[in-house]
């Protein structure tokens, strides 16, 4: 229902390019089922509604008109903000942009905690006992990476190996010379069969590799659950503080915990909006990097000597990611620590 509301507001709005998510995107791939109805949504708008017809069906409405406005003012300052540093390239280095989605989205939660910004059927208007009456797209992860490991061998075994490492070769020393098109060199090396990790590993040789800040966001969690959240929110954050404050005097020393990204997900804003919250209430908190393992994970726990692991991957990454942080944790000697994935403590 969301999606449809969404999508008729980009139609609305002129866009150029839509994608409907399915409904069970949040818990895992779409199914069959569920992506019908996301590209049906679409369909439905295109044929029934009649919008499309019209090139801009707001004009001339005066909210419409001055929310665009303001939207406009709103995004000059912070395009002149990026031009001050030296343009996006410069900003993304700076970690401003990151830094600034991180702060919304920690405001946005905060809201929605605290019951100020309401999602209906998450907190408000839920059913006492929610079942769940559609199916999960299962998926053996074992078994994909198994596949996909045993694809990439049999590319390399089959490919012209010193005509891919020549192409190889020709975009290390391009992006050395500054001569030469990127761009173009990679995809010919493609043509040839390198592997995405090849062709970034050529242009790290020069570059380097960009580590993103790991930097948390502080005060906005807080700020928006005690100032907009009303008498009830209030209540429920400072009862939290205090919790967290009876178990520091009680350990001696504040509770801390690790929020982990593992597996292929290049996506970290859920996590850092986690970590944002548990910082202003009290925790210590450490954030892992991008990508990594269960045993490094494992590893870090264990350095920072943490009380729990907040872990997290893509849809489906944890049948096998996690009963593997389990294992490696446990030959670590971290049996004691308390680990967390999607909000359930296994097994």
């Amino acid at each position: 229902m969301r999606t449809t509301v969404e999508a008729m507001a980009a139609v609305f709005g002129g866009t150029q390019s839509l994608h409907t998510n399915s409904f069970d995107e949040a818990i895992a791939l779409p199914t069959p089922f569920s992506a019908r109805i996301a590209r049906n949504t679409q369909l439905i708008i295109q044929e029934e509604t009649g919008i499309p017809h019209v090139a801009d069906p707001w004009a001339g409405s005066y909210m419409m008109e001055t929310l665009t406005k303001e939207l406009y003012e709103e995004a000059l300052k912070i395009i002149n903000e990026v031009e001050d540093l030296g343009g996006m390239t410069d900003a993304i280095v700076s970690g401003m942009p990151k830094m600034r989605i991180e702060e919304s989205a920690a405001r946005r939660q905060a809201k929605i905690d605290s019951g100020f910004e309401t999602i209906v059927g998450v907190n408000k208007f839920r059913l006492k006992e929610e079942v769940q009456n559609f199916d999960v797209l299962k998926i053996d992860n074992t078994e994909v990476r198994r596949k996909q490991i045993e694809r990439i061998n049999k590319v390399k075994a089959t490919r012209d190996s010193a005509a891919c490492q020549k192409a190889l070769d020709a975009l290390t020393s391009a992006a050395m010379s500054g001569q030469g098109n990127l761009m173009e060199l990679s995809v010919e090396a493609a043509k040839l069969r390198a592997t995405v990790g090849e062709i970034s590993m050529a242009l790290e040789k020069v570059y380097g590799r960009h580590v993103a800040k790991d930097s948390i966001v502080r005060g906005a969690y807080a700020k928006e659950s005690t100032e907009k959240s009303g008498d009830t929110g209030k209540i429920e954050y400072e009862e939290a503080l205090q919790r967290v404050k009876d178990f520091s005097k009680l350990e001696g020393r504040n509770p801390r915990i690790l929020v982990a990204k593992m597996g292929q997900d290049g996506h970290d804003r859920g996590a850092k909006v986690i970590a944002s919250g548990f910082a202003d209430l009290g925790f210590d908190v450490d954030v892992g990097g991008l990508f990594q393992t269960p045993e490094e994970v494992a590893r870090l726990a264990i350095d920072n000597d943490v009380h729990v692991v907040g872990a997290s991957s893509l849809a489906a990454g944890h049948n096998t990611l996690i009963p593997a942080l389990k294992k490696a944790l446990a030959e670590l000697g971290g049996d004691h620590i308390v680990l967390v994935a999607g909000g359930v403590i296994p097994a």
